[in-house]
């Protein structure tokens, strides 16, 4: 029975030698190794024998199976090593040829401001804050010092779903919720970015929707001082260390009192030109200090607290900065202004 093991070592090695792929190796495995083959078969046989006997045979059948699995793994590797270098030669790519072009995107203008303004006021300590788009009235307008039947809700022209709830026409909605949630009444400091909603005819200037960045203060002892100190900074990192800012007296329903921003005109340098209109300034945002029933409605005492608020359009921000005459091309997505805007901001 050794002869026989030896014969089968042999006629195993002639074919594993033989083999050219991991298939073929794989079926000699199952041929000799299987619960059918002649290595299990001489296992069966082992009863027949003198307990010396089984222990030399057994010996060497163990040697057999272990030599067995050693010559199949070793030519599997072989194989697998050559029809990979086989596979690498038929798959070579020759760098030498042209490539594809790539679209590659970049920061949408209005992004780009939003996330200047944000990086600026994160510096300056606010949070960033947002709020739902679909909102109720009570926050939109009552708790913003706008009952019902008040005439400055006409002038929003506002997109109503139910008559509690709307589109949000400004994000000064979650100013109140901000100042509602406040329920220790700690400092505020906060701005919300964000899309808003008004029934509008889109032209050049004008779009039913767009987009909002709203600033508010609210602790004790804040002036007014404060809000042209801010404004001041805002408006020299938006559009350059040597602008000066103008404060024009003016209403808005949820300050008092409320202030339209002026910044000068970084085209002329105040000189005048085309893009001032001749008068050397450009408005920017409007803003005041708070209301005091704005206070009082949302929980804090007006005799104790004051604060400021500001609101800006990132769109017109955007237009004046980058000379862009259409607001239209901001929501069009074409991909002719989206690559020139990239190209005129090197790629950002």
């Amino acid at each position: 029975m050794i002869e026989e093991l030896n014969t089968l070592k042999q006629e195993i090695e002639s074919k594993v030698n033989q083999t050219a792929s991991t298939k073929e190796l794989n079926d000699i495995r199952v041929e000799y190794l299987g619960k059918k083959g002649p290595i299990q078969s001489l296992s069966s046989k082992m009863g027949s024998l003198s307990v010396e006997e089984k222990k030399e045979f057994g010996r060497s059948l163990n040697m057999l199976k272990t030599e067995v699995n050693q010559l199949l793994e070793n030519k599997k590797q072989e194989l697998e090593q050559k029809e990979l270098e086989e596979r690498l030669k038929k798959e070579t790519i020759d760098i030498t040829l042209p490539s594809t072009e790539l679209t590659v995107g970049g920061i949408h203008p209005i992004t780009k401001i939003i996330n200047e303004v944000e990086d600026l006021f994160v510096s300056m300590g606010y949070d960033v804050v947002e709020g739902p788009e679909v909102e109720l009235d009570l926050y939109n307008f009552e708790l913003l010092n706008l009952p019902k039947g008040h005439p400055a809700r006409d002038s929003q022209d506002s997109f109503y779903i139910t008559d509690e709830v709307l589109l949000r026409t400004q994000t000064s909605p979650v100013q109140a919720r901000t100042m509602e949630a406040n329920k220790e009444k700690k400092p505020i400091r906060v701005i919300c970015p964000g899309k808003t909603y008004r029934r509008d005819n889109d032209d050049a200037t004008h779009s039913h929707q767009f987009h909002q960045i709203e600033g508010l203060v609210v602790d004790e002892n804040i002036s007014l001082a404060d809000l042209k100190g801010t404004l001041e900074i805002l408006a020299k990192t938006m559009f350059g260390e040597d602008r000066e800012i103008r404060l024009r007296p003016s209403f808005f329903p949820f300050t008092e009192p409320s202030i339209e921003v002026d910044v000068s005109c970084f085209k002329c340098g105040g000189k005048g030109c085309p893009l001032c209109k001749g008068t050397g300034w450009i408005e920017i945002l409007g803003s005041g200090m708070v209301h005091p029933n704005v206070l009082r409605d949302n929980g804090y005492d007006p005799e104790k607290y004051t604060g400021f608020a500001f609101g800006m359009g990132p769109e017109r921000i955007a237009m004046l900065k980058y000379g862009i005459t259409d607001i239209r091309s901001f929501y069009t997505n074409d991909l002719r202004f989206l690559n020139d805007f990239n190209r005129v901001e090197g790629g950002e």
